[in-house]
């Protein structure tokens, strides 16, 4: 059975919880969106997931952000500022008596259209704003013994296609990525950028150690996580040499240590790529500087929650 990085333990407490959509609430259920919609459509809108410690969001200034970022860009006006979408996130954990170990998912679509069809002037009416916030515990035996990746044959598209620094609503290709992986008996798909490089996985930041020292990708093909720029941070501000830089399946068959970042696992170990172990021990489990990253993004995350 394949594992997931978003592989959560079971909380009964998620069949009761309420959805907030428009500024209303509704429960689970309940919770619905036209068909008419714009995401449901194309895929036009864009999201963020966030992680809920101790009663404080972690992180909240670089998610937001990233989410007007990415409004920005594809010229989506949100109907909110910073503050309202602020409020809206702690009115949805407050309504549904919320403090600790939750995941929220916002999404943003253009709103619903008129008729099916690409083109924003058949919006009527604002954009539709969903957020989900559910009781979720990252499964301890994932994080403690590690995922599989198979290198997809889809391959990261070029920023003058769809720039992968988006946190868009179009995930297609990953999507397909993950299913070539899960059929080849491996838990989550690698993928590489047009070039031949190694880009990221499928919903996760990918990083290899060698000799010590932490590379990932150039970031010119990936979505630029916060826990990815977390941990690069927290590194070099411990004495890590990191590198943002192109690095081949070469690298990563011969990597002393490989492991992925998100936002909702934080960092897992990877045990094998393609069929081959990484690592020397050929074991499951975290390696010395995975071990020690994830000791410093976790302080990282208290310090945030805790200004």
């Amino acid at each position: 059975m394949s594992r997931s990085t978003h592989q959560a333990i079971v909380d009964e407490r998620n069949a009761h919880i309420e959805i907030w959509i428009n500024g209303e609430f509704f429960p689970r259920a309940e919770a619905k969106v036209s068909v008419f919609d714009s995401g449901f459509l194309v895929g036009d809108g864009i999201w963020e997931g966030i992680r809920l410690h101790h009663d404080r969001f972690a992180f909240l200034d670089r998610h937001l952000d990233r989410l007007f970022a990415g409004a920005a860009a594809i010229d989506l006006d949100i109907g909110l500022d910073r503050d309202g979408v602020a409020d809206a996130l702690r009115h949805t954990v407050e309504h549904n008596d919320m403090h600790d170990s939750v995941h929220v998912r916002l999404m943003i679509t253009r709103g619903d259209k008129k008729t099916p069809s690409q083109h924003p002037s058949n919006v009527i009416g604002g954009p539709n704003m969903v957020i989900i916030a559910e009781h979720k515990v990252a499964d301890p035996d994932v994080r403690e013994h590690g995922i599989s990746l198979f290198t997809a044959t889809i391959r990261r598209p070029p920023p003058d296609t769809l720039d992968q620094r988006l946190n868009c609503h179009s995930k297609l290709h990953e999507v397909i990525a993950l299913i070539q992986a899960t059929r080849a008996g491996a838990d989550e798909a690698l993928m590489l950028d047009p070039t031949g490089a190694v880009a990221t996985c499928n919903a996760t930041n990918f990083f290899i150690v060698h000799h010590g020292e932490l590379w990932t990708s150039t970031g010119l093909y990936n979505l630029h996580g916060i826990t990815r720029a977390v941990v690069l941070e927290v590194a070099a501000a411990n004495g890590i040499i990191t590198h943002e830089a192109a690095f081949s399946l070469t690298d990563v068959y011969a990597a002393d240590e490989a492991f992925v970042t998100g936002t909702f696992g934080g960092l897992t170990p990877v045990n094998e790529v393609d069929g081959r172990s990484i690592g020397s021990a050929g074991g499951e489990g975290s390696g010395p500087i995975t071990s020690r990253l994830r000791n410093l993004y976790d302080a990282a995350v208290v310090a945030d929650v805790g200004r």
